[in-house]
């Protein structure tokens, strides 16, 4: 099949736009890759403490001819996705050793749960976390003794955390091995009815407690399809998981099987080999734009327009929201997951799942075939299914064709002939739109702005009955640098409720919404933000509103002259300096670039 014309040209952008920095970083990479194993050029102090505790691996470290495989884990078993990975290192390395090689816990990373902080406090520090993330792996793996690593984690900023890190060592393979999702509990549908009558004061905080925890209820990934699971896709479209790894849930035989097969592959493919596949050569140009195609057929989060960003970005990669626009308006809707449907990841995994997604694009040309995955073949090789057969782990291509069609697609039938995210502009600056959730008839509005300066001054007004009528809700300070981005989250059933009161609502912001953002127009990520003099702070109570996400437009319908002349409101973030750790985190604030730039404050140039 030849490259759709949209692939081909985003793709040649893309390439020729990241030409200097792209060659820049695979010239550092490839001059550090070692001649023989990584730990033979450190002095014998330096390697005895490396391997002082090593017990039974200790010999074959000293010998230096086997590879070494460095375990980075986000574990703790607070959060229901990783506390399933607690046994995964004893897992990986006595896999390591039955390959004749070893592994070492090279280091843990923090894993915050947004699910747990949404609408606190510690919000204020969930992207903050992912630089945090990827300088614990970067730190994890500065010891020099690895040929290799395998990155155990799954949710929000954690693993585009995780990647950061391990492409600022990219010239060591990398495989991710996942948890899995929990098995499917309470009905997401039912979940977010439960929620909008707690908003509305018609169900108890107990009732809702027993919705919530009847829907996460056990070890695993939320089933829903927002960040967490979303880069679950983007890792196997990017060829950085064993084919099929995704979405199998955790504490199986299956499950197991994978964390074994991952860390025996890792082993093969050192530069020990003759098979060396480096992070930084697997994540190219073109693994790139499978991811945002992946994450337009899915209806994936919104969080990846800054996390993928930032990630390309750790590989001398540059893309940009017109990048992902532009590929978004080429690509079939193929998958109706909660919040995009009413359907969660383990429905989607049973109708065929990414194997079918992944077939289906490159059948219709939008991915690239020819990237090099850590498994040895193709993406085309990605699209299977793994199994057990006798306890055997083995593969099997994926469905010929979806086993359930209210939930998953192919090309040819698909639920929309648009991805899901859009790109907006306009005298407003930039922003980003999730669509797939979001009706036809609720994707344009014409109305008058109601600012407030957090989501909890939103939630009082309503309390209040003071929202009446229809209106765009203005919510900004919330960007990288006022405040770290908070995801808003905390306002999606109140404004269902209005919404399903017959208001037209809509959100704009300058902060975040989670990948699990709902039915309700939100224009999100408003760069420049306020604080940066960004044009959303021009905004005054009652200006009229555009925003259309199907044409892509954002605009204050304000006189250009009065426009012109407006000075940005001043910003309050007097009260977000300190308490529960903010006070340690003021130098991000001070150095995050913008939500289109990744929202990151590691990239410093010069």
């Amino acid at each position: 099949m030849s490259l759709h014309p949209v692939t081909e040209r985003v793709t040649a952008r893309i390439t020729e736009r990241s030409r200097s920095t792209r060659a820049a970083y695979l010239a550092r990479i490839d001059a550090a890759r070692e001649q023989g194993t990584a730990r033979a050029r450190l002095s014998c102090g330096n390697l005895a403490h490396g391997f002082a505790a090593s017990g039974d691996d200790k010999a074959p470290l000293r010998a230096l001819r086997a590879a070494n495989i460095g375990i980075v884990s986000a574990y703790n078993d607070m959060l229901s996705a990783h506390q399933p990975m607690e046994h995964y290192p004893a897992l990986i390395k006595m896999a390591a050793r039955n390959a004749g090689a070893s592994a070492q816990f090279a280091g843990g990373v923090p894993a915050m749960c947004d699910g747990v902080t949404q609408g606190r406090i510690g919000m204020e520090l969930s992207l903050y976390s992912r630089d945090v993330i990827a300088m614990a792996t970067a730190v994890s793996l500065s010891h020099e003794m690895f040929d290799a690593a395998v990155m155990l984690g799954v949710c929000d900023k954690i693993v585009p955390g995780l990647l950061i890190g391990a492409l600022s060592f990219g010239h060591l393979p990398t495989i991710l091995i996942p948890a899995g999702p929990m098995t499917s509990g309470l009905p997401n549908k039912e979940k977010a009815r439960v929620r909008q009558a707690y908003a509305e004061g018609k169900a108890t905080r107990e009732e809702l407690l027993d919705a919530e925890s009847a829907s996460y209820h056990g070890p695993g990934t939320c089933t829903f399809y927002g960040t967490a699971n979303s880069n679950q896709m983007l890792l196997e479209v990017m060829g950085l998981h064993l084919p099929g790894a995704a979405f199998v849930n955790p504490n199986t035989p299956l499950r197991d099987a994978l964390t074994v097969a991952a860390a025996e592959r890792a082993c093969a493919i050192t530069a020990l080999g003759s098979e060396y596949t480096p992070i930084g050569h697997t994540i190219d140009e073109k693994a790139i734009v499978n991811a945002m195609v992946g994450l337009a057929a899915t209806g994936g989060s919104t969080n990846h327009a800054i996390h993928l960003v930032a990630v390309a970005r750790a590989a001398g990669i540059r893309i940009d929201w017109d990048d992902l626009d532009e590929l978004s308006r080429a690509t079939p809707l193929l998958a109706r997951i909660y919040p995009n449907g009413s359907a969660d990841v383990n429905h989607f995994q049973a109708a065929g799942g990414l194997g079918i997604v992944i077939r289906e694009l490159l059948d219709a040309g939008l991915m690239h075939a020819d990237i090099r995955c850590v498994h040895g073949g193709d993406l085309r090789m990605q699209a299977q299914e793994p199994y057990l057969d006798d306890l055997q782990l083995r593969w099997r291509e994926a469905p010929r064709q979806s086993l359930d069609t209210q939930v998953l697609r192919g090309a040819a039938e698909p639920f929309d002939h648009e991805g899901g995210l859009h790109c907006l502009k306009g005298n407003l600056g930039r922003a980003v739109v999730k669509i797939s959730a979001v009706a036809p008839e609720h994707r344009r509005i014409e109305a008058p702005a109601r600012i407030f300066d957090s989501q909890d001054a939103l939630l009082a007004a309503f309390k209040a009955g003071s929202l009446n009528g229809d209106f765009v809700a203005v919510i900004r300070g919330q960007g990288p640098r006022a405040n770290g981005m908070p995801e808003l989250h905390k306002l999606t059933p109140t404004l269902a409720v209005m919404q399903d009161r017959g208001q037209r609502v809509a959100l704009l912001t300058d902060g975040r919404m989670s990948g699990a953002s709902g039915k309700v127009l939100a224009a999100i990520h408003v760069s420049p933000e306020a604080v940066c003099g960004g044009p959303i702070g021009k905004l005054r109570e009652n200006d009229l509103i555009l925003i259309d996400a199907d044409a892509g437009i954002m605009q204050a319908e304000v006189d250009p002259g009065e426009w012109a002349a407006r000075a940005s409101a001043e910003i309050d973030l007097g009260g977000n300096r300190h308490g529960v750790g903010r006070e340690l985190f003021g130098l991000m604030r001070a150095h995050a670039c913008s939500a289109e730039e990744g929202g990151s404050a590691l990239f410093v140039e010069g």
